[in-house]
């Protein structure tokens, strides 16, 4: 039996808008503050990535939705319409000289930045962010307004989930110059890399000049057998965990000795890459010291897992 029809006049139309508008609400809340629009080359904040979509065709096709449909069924396309307009692609890399920052890009088109390494990557990343047919992407380097303690705090305690929520995370190897020489790269030395290549569902490596890594096709480089075994001696953990990886406590030794031989550029990171990985949140305090940021989360394991064992590691 048909279930009720959704705010119907008398006239038999109805407005379809406040449901759009509250998935809308409900998927912006679920990925990061501001993103890439990669047709544009603009960073949007909410109010923008809010604006682009009610100019879309997506929002005309919506808002034209036939009265007939009952309350279940226009929320389930709503949601699915939504939820495919706001897909975004990530980015994982090594950081280089010159990044820009959130400074740097806000209020302009990243395609008239410059030429310089940061820039350009930026550039080549929403190309091919495009070229994989996304709109949206996102970037450590300009998505985040690091001078604010508050939204650093958010976005490192959020970064594990932003990386698993993406359709796709591409990968750049600056320092990868064939085919053969994956295991070699500095980006699986990395403290930040690990959490997002465990997070990512969907991965692609790409060369230092942008090329794929992989001589075939694979949409995603995580189910090629061949590129898995690579990424398995690369790193040292188990196929399971790489392409089916689960945040939390267990096995709490093994997770941290992945990240044993691990570096950051900010001492206190190797720690806060981790928070992801097991599930905690905890303050971020940069200037605490490494020794400290690892005994807060060492404490923070050994009081959820019991596990003891997690002080030789």
């Amino acid at each position: 039996m048909k279930g009720p029809g959704v705010s119907a006049s008398s006239t038999g139309s109805f407005d379809i808008r406040p449901l759009i508008k509250k998935a809308v609400s409900d998927k912006l809340e679920k990925i990061p503050l501001r993103l890439l629009h990669a047709p544009t080359g603009a960073l949007c904040n909410r109010d923008a990535q809010i604006s682009h979509f009610e100019g879309s065709p997506q929002y005309k096709r919506l808002l034209s939705l036939p009265s007939s449909l009952d309350k279940q069924q226009l929320e389930a396309e709503i949601n699915n319409v939504i939820s495919e307009y706001f897909e975004f692609t990530t980015l994982s890399h090594r950081w280089g000289s010159g990044e820009p920052l959130l400074r740097d890009v806000e209020g302009k088109n990243i395609d008239n930045l410059g030429s310089a390494d940061g820039e350009a990557k930026l550039q080549m990343f929403c190309m091919l962010a495009l070229q994989h047919d996304f709109q949206w992407a996102w970037s450590d380097t300009c998505c985040i307004d690091k001078d604010s303690s508050a939204e650093l705090q958010e976005a490192i305690g959020s970064m594990f989930t932003w990386y698993h929520r993406s359709s796709l995370t591409i990968v750049h190897l600056s320092d990868v110059f064939d085919g053969d020489s994956l295991v070699s790269s500095v980006w699986f030395t990395r403290g930040w890399t690990l959490p997002e290549l465990l997070a990512s569902h969907t991965i692609l490596f790409y060369m230092y000049n942008w090329s794929p890594y992989s001589k075939g096709d694979a949409a995603d480089h995580k189910s090629d057998p061949a590129l898995l075994k690579e990424l398995q001696n690369a790193t040292g953990i188990a196929e399971q965990h790489l392409t089916n990886f689960y945040p939390g406590m267990d096995d709490a030794r093994s997770r941290l000795h992945w990240a044993s031989r691990r570096r950051t550029t900010r001492p206190e990171d190797i720690a806060y890459s981790l928070f992801g990985i097991f599930q905690v949140h905890l303050p971020i305090f940069y200037g605490e010291s490494a020794q400290n940021a690892l005994g807060r989360l060492l404490a923070e394991i050994i009081s959820r897992s019991g596990d003891v064992s997690v002080l030789d590691w």
